[in-house]
């Protein structure tokens, strides 16, 4: 029983240690994505830095298995993808697989997915702004993002963020189609 214990309660300080800083990096993700918006591009790219390395740290005191199987990292990875890849999308970058970290295909399909409604907030103030143009730069970006996403045979979880980014693509088209009535 003495190694069980041990074994256990090592593990509860692991999972402890890995949803804590996954919680942190969930929230610092969240404040770039707030910073994006408005257009602190600068500030973005150096929170998104220390967000990778403590993203690099994780992995080197835990593994990516023991991290995969926590529910706040997973959120936390999530998160990030979106908020990056948004990232690249406001500086007209193309997006790929984050190099130098270790996430899974579901991290990315989701954090894809959760941005289609980033980029509807983003287009949205926009429009607010005059710059109108964005509304159907945004449109190609999540019409161009939904036609990769419908070679994907989502199930579950992931078929529900699908669903929520096919609800983002109506939202976009009906705000630029409004835009264009207006014209």
């Amino acid at each position: 029983m003495t190694d069980l214990r041990a074994g256990y309660s090592k593990n509860e300080s692991e999972r402890r240690q890995i949803n804590s800083r996954a919680n942190n990096i969930l929230f610092e993700a969240k404040k770039i994505g707030f910073a994006l918006h408005r257009g602190e591009l600068k500030t973005a790219a150096e929170r998104l830095e220390v967000v990778e390395a403590d993203f690099k740290k994780l992995e080197e005191n835990f593994g990516v298995t023991s991290l995969d199987e926590q529910g706040p990292y997973r959120a936390a990875a999530e998160e990030y993808v979106e908020t990056k890849f948004l990232y690249l999308i406001l500086n007209g970058e193309k997006l790929d697989k984050i190099k130098g970290l270790k996430l899974d295909e579901t991290a990315y399909l989701g954090g894809i997915c959760d941005m289609t409604g980033e980029l509807i907030r983003y287009a949205t103030n926009q429009a607010a702004g005059g710059k109108f143009e964005k509304v159907a730069e945004v449109k190609k970006i999540i019409n161009d993002i939904m036609a990769e996403l419908t070679d994907f045979d989502l199930t579950g979880y992931l078929r529900t963020k699908y669903d929520q980014a096919r609800g983002n693509l109506r939202k976009i088209e009906q705000m630029d189609y409004e835009i264009k009535l207006r014209k």
